[in-house]
């Protein structure tokens, strides 16, 4: 059996509740949540599919049908934009999910963790190296931040996460790395800690919402009792990955906006609406304006 060296699988948990966000996840997943013209899920989607990556595996829960019908065909959608010829709405509807591109829905059937939706996907994944993106990150880098970590696998063919570095006082929010330095953007781990107090925080170096990941992690996960919060970690799965094999932490070239706050999906608004290629000048304007107006008023 040939060794799959290539990361051509992604793994995307989203079967999550939301209740951050509520009342407006109340029916619609939060990944759904829009960032100027596009839903949460789809940034991390076309991440995916610049890295080179092909086949999508959502792990969703109850209340996620749109994200699949976001990702299907739209029949009456299209009908009605063909007879109108309205053409460049049509190729923007068609480029949500290129032909070449697979995806494939599964399960989480209980509120268990981010290891174990990940192991909910074990089976699609079939034995290859994959990548675990979480869509509540949304991730802005170039290249995008996955295809570094991608280019970065090919190279080193071991598991690598995402890192950043936090405010010491916040470590009790991410999993938190232990390790020696390689490089200038990259740790060796010899340990990792989910949510650590800040008093006994080894580094203030968080895993941020990319992965990449051996299938070897899969057995890991399933050999851990529950950890924090009484949930499978996947932090914890990957510390165990220690003892076997090599995992490097990378800090990526880029900016990352959480988005599973609302002060951080507000923030990715702003940024991603000054830049956008229709309206990016005049929101632009309109944000100067209202600085200047603010100024006024308060002098």
């Amino acid at each position: 059996m040939k060794v799959q060296t290539k990361v051509q699988k992604a793994v995307f948990p989203v079967a999550g509740l939301g209740t951050r966000f509520l009342p407006a996840t109340k029916a619609s997943p939060k990944e759904m949540l829009a960032v100027v013209d596009k839903p949460l899920i789809q940034y991390a989607v076309e991440e995916a599919y610049a890295a080179g990556i092909r086949e999508m595996i959502f792990v969703t829960g109850r209340n996620k049908r749109a994200i699949e019908d976001h990702f299907d065909t739209a029949y009456e959608l299209e009908a009605e934009l063909a007879s109108s010829g309205k053409d460049d709405l049509m190729a923007l509807v068609h480029s949500i999910k290129p032909d070449d591109m697979d995806c494939v829905y599964v399960r989480q059937p209980r509120a268990l963790g981010l290891g174990h939706a990940v192991l909910c996907a074990e089976r699609l994944v079939r034995g290859e190296p994959f990548a675990v993106l979480l869509a509540d990150d949304l991730m802005i880098g170039e290249p995008p931040i996955m295809q570094q970590m991608t280019e970065l696998f090919a190279r080193r063919q071991c598991s690598i996460l995402a890192v950043q570095e936090v405010p010491r006082n916040q470590t009790n929010r991410y999993g938190i790395v232990k390790g020696q330095p390689l490089a200038s953007d990259l740790v060796k781990v010899d340990g990792l800690i989910e949510k650590p107090h800040p008093s006994v925080a080894p580094s203030n170096l968080a895993v941020a919402g990319r992965y990449v990941l051996t299938p070897a992690v899969f057995d890991r996960i399933r050999e851990q009792p529950r950890g924090t919060g009484g949930e499978i970690q996947l932090t914890d799965g990957i510390a165990a990955l220690l003892a076997s094999e090599q995992v490097l932490a990378y800090r990526y070239h880029g900016r990352r906006y959480d988005c599973g706050s609302k002060l951080g999906l507000m923030q990715a608004s702003v940024v991603l609406g000054e830049t956008h290629p229709e309206l990016g000048r005049e929101f632009s304007a309109w944000l100067k304006d209202r600085q200047k107006l603010a100024q006024t008023l308060a002098g």
